[in-house]
């Protein structure tokens, strides 16, 4: 794994959208983050098979958190 900032913005997006708890969890809040910088996510980006392999190890150690 290596420091990629577009491969963790994307881990971290696929990430909240899976597993968010609703708008009222911590973890929907990530979406304003999101909006804060301005990130824009591919469209066709729907899951973790649409990551690079860098963004699917950043979003299985996110996943080794639940």
């Amino acid at each position: 794994m290596y420091f990629d900032r577009f491969d963790i913005c994307e881990a971290h997006y696929v990430f909240a959208m899976l597993w968010h708890g609703g708008m009222g969890s911590k973890l929907y809040s990530k979406f304003a983050q999101f909006e804060r910088i301005q990130f824009r996510p591919s469209p066709l980006l729907s899951g973790p098979e649409g990551l690079t392999e860098n963004g699917r190890e950043i979003y299985e150690q996110l996943l080794a958190t639940l």
